[in-house]
């Protein structure tokens, strides 16, 4: 793979205290500039993949790196690059206003207040959300408040974005309209980009590649290349070739939640 590897798991796997293996030993290399979507049945595995990538789990067994470097290595010196996390809960802070919550992990590093408030203008401004920064998350519907947890992410300005689910709980026609915000985001601020979802839809909409992950226990059984041009419009979504990729990742899917033996898929 040419490039700077953002993320690298290296036969990496988890097996939590009680026995449960919720991951096999997984090898997977995510180019800097990649939107890779981990797609796949509940309890496969991708949250554990990703909460692995962000250093926020530690492997069982393996190695995990990021940006060359082991994970268990980040945070370890002054200006370690820190991927930006979002979770499909905003979980934002409600006695709080806008601002407030975007600011939080610059204040948690120490970072100036007034450069920090510059930040947050930043940030707020890139998820069209400048107006609310003294609004209080209940005054604010639910995609905006994912798009105030986008900021928060996006304020310390990492390099890789990590999203768990991030949209799952919203209306269609708001998901889709994040989602079309998001890769606006990601093509903009030149992230690379790591999104877990069960949508087979969102993931073709938004990815370069799919992995599809199986349950019992969770490994990768599958990757689908989304070969289509940037930007992509909402006349992608009805087009024929999103039908294809739709369709493959569909069977795909099903293979992965039990349509075959699970031995064929390891």
């Amino acid at each position: 793979m040419n490039g700077p590897r953002a993320v690298e798991l290296i036969a990496a796997e988890k097996t939590y205290a009680n026995g449960t293996q919720a991951l096999r030993p997984v090898d997977l290399t995510v180019a800097e500039g990649e939107f890779v979507t981990l797609l796949g049945p509940s309890g496969c595995g991708k949250s554990t993949l990703l909460k692995m990538a962000a250093g926020l789990l530690a492997p069982s067994a393996g190695e995990v790196r990021r940006w060359g470097r082991p994970v268990a290595e980040a945070g370890a010196e002054a200006g370690a690059d820190v991927p930006g996390i979002v979770f499909q809960e905003a979980t934002l802070m409600p006695w709080a206003r806008v601002d407030t919550n975007v600011r939080l992990p610059l204040d948690l590093a120490a970072v100036p207040r007034a450069e920090a408030d510059e930040r947050v203008r930043q940030a707020l401004q890139l998820v069209g959300l400048e107006r609310f920064a003294r609004h209080r998350p209940h005054e604010l519907s639910g995609g905006m408040r994912m798009r105030v947890a986008i900021a928060r992410a996006l304020v310390t300005r990492p390099r890789l974005l990590l999203m768990d689910e991030p949209f799952g709980a919203l209306d269609e026609i708001t998901r889709n309209r994040l989602d079309a915000e998001l890769l606006a985001l990601w093509q903009q601020q030149r992230l690379t980009v790591v999104f877990v979802t069960h949508s087979i839809h969102e993931a073709v909409f938004l990815s370069r590649r799919v992995l599809v992950m199986a349950a019992r226990p969770g490994r990768v059984v599958d990757e689908v290349a989304i070969d289509e041009p940037h930007p992509r419009q909402p006349a992608f979504r009805v087009s024929t070739s999103f039908s294809r990729h739709a369709e493959q990742l569909q069977v795909a899917l099903l293979q992965a939640s039990g349509g075959v033996d699970d031995e064929a898929l390891a």
